[in-house]
């Protein structure tokens, strides 16, 4: 579905839901909102069937499994029973994203389910073209995770990207902004570090990584960090 912004989903996702009969989409909680559904909204008909997957945000391991292992359970009992169903994901269905652990367990299940699964906008890129902030050039390497959880890791990561000509990409940022942003600072990269937070929506926030306090910021909240320009530049 893209991170926020409704124009930025692709013809082929919205004519994925045109053609469905039901939509599916995650929620954090039994009876919470859904970011994906609220993205797809316009395009969700009254005569949709609708249903709502649990996916607990929880570190432990045992419920993110049985929820998986459910939702799966789910969406192959529609198919099977010869509907066409559709399965929302925020940003990219590839990236970091929920119905990835869900495509594995229908696929250890049902090997031969008629499946496929479409690409989206992916926040990191949304971010870099909100903030006309080139994401890679010429020779660049580009390295995306989540956040470090400490100092010492990004540190690490730093030295190793100003050696290698590597471009940083940190999801994830919120509680470790506090901490990232004094790294930073002491290596003096503030002022070449956009910083992304709610990107798509109506309250994004895209701006120099200086610009931003160093305080606790939303889940959904990232970091482009580069320490070098190519040679050759306009």
């Amino acid at each position: 579905m893209g991170p926020g912004d409704p124009s930025l989903l692709t013809l082929a996702a919205v004519e994925a839901i045109r053609q469905s009969q039901v939509v599916a989409y995650p929620v954090a909680a039994p009876g919470g909102e859904s970011m994906a559904a609220s993205i797809a909204a316009d395009w969700i008909r009254d005569d949709h069937q609708r249903l709502p997957l649990v996916f607990p945000m929880v570190e432990a391991a045992v419920p993110r499994q049985e929820a998986w292992i459910a939702a799966s359970g789910a969406l192959q009992s529609l198919v099977q029973s010869g509907q066409r169903v559709v399965l929302l994901c925020e940003g990219d269905s590839s990236l970091y994203a929920s119905c990835s652990y869900v495509l594995l367990a229908i696929r250890k299940n049902w090997q031969d389910c008629p499946l496929k699964v479409i690409p989206g906008i992916n926040s990191l890129s949304a971010a870099a073209a909100a903030g006309q902030w080139p994401l890679t050039l010429q020779e660049d390497q580009l390295l995306l995770r989540p956040c470090p959880e400490d100092a010492d890791i990004l540190t690490r990561e730093l030295d190793e990207a100003a050696a290698n000509q590597r471009v940083l990409a940190l999801l994830k940022l919120g509680k470790r902004w506090r901490w990232v942003r004094e790294v930073l600072d002491q290596r003096n990269l503030l002022e070449n570090a956009l910083f992304a937070e709610r990107v798509g929506w109506t309250d994004q926030r895209i701006s120099p990584a200086r610009e931003v306090a160093a305080e606790v910021r939303p889940y959904f909240s990232l970091l482009l960090i580069r320490q070098q320009w190519p040679d050759v530049l306009p």
